[in-house]
């Protein structure tokens, strides 16, 4: 399989994307997928979502102080 990056992987491999997203090669072509969940349930007028390339995960934090989390209820992924 030839990814978007012009890289060639083998059949039955996979690999995670700089956007953090997993893919693997088979038979029939490439398929890729979110590696991580978005936060969907917060108070979006005091809190907001950073999302960590890093680590490929988002956390959420009050928009005036970015050291207090806030509480999340429901994730999509």
């Amino acid at each position: 399989c030839l990814d978007e990056e012009g890289k060639v992987h083998e059949f039955g491999s996979g690999w995670r994307t700089e956007d953090c997203n997993d893919c693997s090669c088979s038979d029939t072509g490439i398929g890729c997928c979110n590696s991580y969940i978005t936060p969907a349930d917060y108070d979006e007028e005091k809190c907001e979502s950073i999302f960590n390339k890093e680590t490929c995960s988002y956390k959420v934090v009050e928009k005036d102080d970015h050291t207090k989390e806030c509480p999340v209820h429901g994730w999509v992924g």
